[in-house]
């Protein structure tokens, strides 16, 4: 708690929670209980040798004025909630007053009832604020030494019994202190909690509406099989209406889905393609369940992915066509002056060149053709186990008979029982346009080019393609797989491009790295044989 001023009792009371002025009706129902008590105990006893016993006239008189005031206390805190150090002042001024009244009318600290003292002062410690706890642990103690004092010279009473009661003192000040303490660790948690408490109110409205507003439809489904939670789409793609406040058995809902969930045997994420009951095909996507058992489902309307997919492909092959109606137009356009120039050219060696002019583009054009055509295939994969040792040793053996210098200039290291699940026509022509590509701006050296095979995780291999070159510009490593790119003039700027779109249909991934020097290209592949398939490392496409 704050420490609130004089001053500024109007904002205090403003700023305080309900739970103190809750805690300072608390407290007025134990003074007026204890006034109760201390009330039907003399009438049951008629005074005893700790209650009422040294004058039993004066106890009645303050306990039943004690009682009064008790109750006007109470009612004042129903219909006054301001002033509230003020009130509290008062209430522990008329508790010290009363109490120590009747501890003098029952014999002094003997009866016990200075220990009723120090529940007030406790009780006023956990409830007050900043240096009123010690403004009433000194009332207390004031009180009990007036009482003493005047026990002393009226009764003659003895000298010991003043330790007596500065013992109490002391413990009036140290209950004071502790309890102080104690409250500023409570009031320190309850404000942590109301903060909390505001935070996961937020959070539960911001995910309640973000589930709302979902595409996909989502399910909540407890231990029990009881939904707790859907969303609007779950019912749209359901065709159903269930009423959201109440618990719905999912066999309700969605029998297969009831089912399905009833054979589960891994306690991880699983995705299932199941029928609705309107028929309609849904990807279900299990969540691992939670501590308490909720089970998080989602459902995604198959159809529309596949009308997603489908306008992603329409708009790359917008992209593609438009890349190459641009390409060929620049062939066409030589060819097409070549063509003109030498219908009316009659020298020899300008014929030979317009005609050298016409194939060259021609073939430039063929490549582009085969290229895009190559593109197509990416979704007719394949998929063999394939060695990779026997494999690339035929790769090389291979490329080495239209280039002689690869055998030489090629190294492969890979262990002899490396296996990649892939399509084999597609990984040997990854292979060659990377290998090209490295070859052409590799020295002459004996191993310029490194083909390394690397297992790095189960079921992951990774083939890197490493070359001793100048390596490729900081400007171009962000746009070389983008199509059409190329810093070549006779280059189609498909190589790189194919190569990655043939890994990712391979369920691979190509991607190029950093390194001090030359270029170094990586493919992360699947490792180990294909599902039902027989290793093959020969008989290449």
């Amino acid at each position: 708690m704050t420490e609130v001023l004089p001053a500024s009792n109007a904002m205090a009371d403003a700023g305080l929670a309900d739970s103190y002025w809750r805690s300072l009706r608390y407290f007025s129902v134990y003074r007026l209980v204890a006034g109760a008590v201390f009330l039907i105990a003399f009438l049951m006893t008629g005074g005893t040798a700790n209650l009422a016993s040294q004058n039993p006239t004066l106890f009645l008189w303050a306990d039943s004025a004690y009682l009064v005031v008790a109750f006007a206390f109470l009612l004042s805190l129903q219909r006054i909630d301001r002033a509230f150090n003020l009130q509290l002042s008062i209430q522990v001024a008329c508790d010290v007053v009363f109490l120590t009244v009747l501890m003098y009318a029952s014999g002094g600290a003997k009866s016990g009832i200075a220990l009723m003292l120090v529940v007030v002062v406790a009780g006023a410690a956990l409830i007050g604020q900043g240096r009123l706890t010690l403004f009433f642990a000194a009332l207390a103690t004031l009180a009990v030494l007036i009482e003493q004092t005047i026990r002393l010279l009226q009764f003659n009473a003895a000298i010991d019994d003043f330790v007596r009661t500065g013992l109490t003192s002391i413990g009036f000040f140290a209950t004071a202190l502790i309890a102080r303490m104690l409250a500023g660790r409570v009031v320190a948690n309850e404000n942590l909690a109301r903060q909390r408490g505001v935070e996961l109110a937020d959070q539960i409205r911001i995910n309640r509406q973000v589930i709302q507003d979902m595409d996909d439809g989502v399910l909540v489904v407890d231990a029990m099989g009881m939904v707790r939670l859907h969303n609007p789409q779950a019912e749209m793609q359901l065709s159903i209406s269930r009423p959201s406040g109440r618990s719905v058995p999912v066999v309700d809902y969605w029998p297969a889905l009831a089912e399905r969930l009833g054979r589960r045997q891994s306690a991880g994420e699983s995705t299932d393609i199941l029928n609705a009951p309107n028929g309609k095909p849904l990807l279900v996507r299990l969540m691992p369940p939670e501590e308490g058992g909720n089970t998080l489902i989602y459902l995604q309307d198959l159809g529309r992915l596949q009308a997603q997919a489908q306008q992603i492909k329409l708009a790359a092959l917008g992209r593609l066509t438009a890349n190459i109606a641009h390409e060929i137009r620049n062939p066409l356009a030589a060819i097409t002056n070549a063509g003109e120039l030498l219908a009316d050219e009659q020298r020899a060696d300008t014929r030979t060149r317009l005609v050298r002019i016409i194939g060259d583009n021609s073939n430039r054009l063929n490549r582009l053709v085969g290229e895009v055509l190559e593109l197509g295939r990416r979704d007719r994969v394949q998929q063999e186990s394939v060695a990779l040792a026997a494999f690339l040793d035929q790769f090389v053996e291979e490329y080495a008979l239209h280039d002689a210098s690869a055998a030489k200039r090629i190294r492969v290291a890979v262990g002899k029982d490396e296996v990649v699940c892939f399509d084999r026509a597609h990984l040997y022509r990854i292979l060659e346009n990377l290998v090209t590509n490295a070859l052409r701006y590799a020295s002459d050296a004996a191993g310029a080019v490194r083909i390394n095979v690397e297992p790095v995780a189960p079921e992951r291999v990774e083939l890197h393609i490493i070359d001793d070159g100048p390596g490729i510009a900081a400007a171009d490593r962000g746009k070389i797989f983008e199509p059409f790119f190329t810093t070549r003039g006779s280059g189609t700027g498909l190589g790189l491009y194919i190569a990655r779109e043939l890994s990712d249909a391979n369920g691979a991934h190509l991607d190029l790295l950093d390194g001090p020097g030359g270029g170094h290209f990586r493919v992360d592949a699947k490792g180990g044989p294909c599902p039902s398939s027989s290793i093959a490392g020969i008989g290449m496409t």
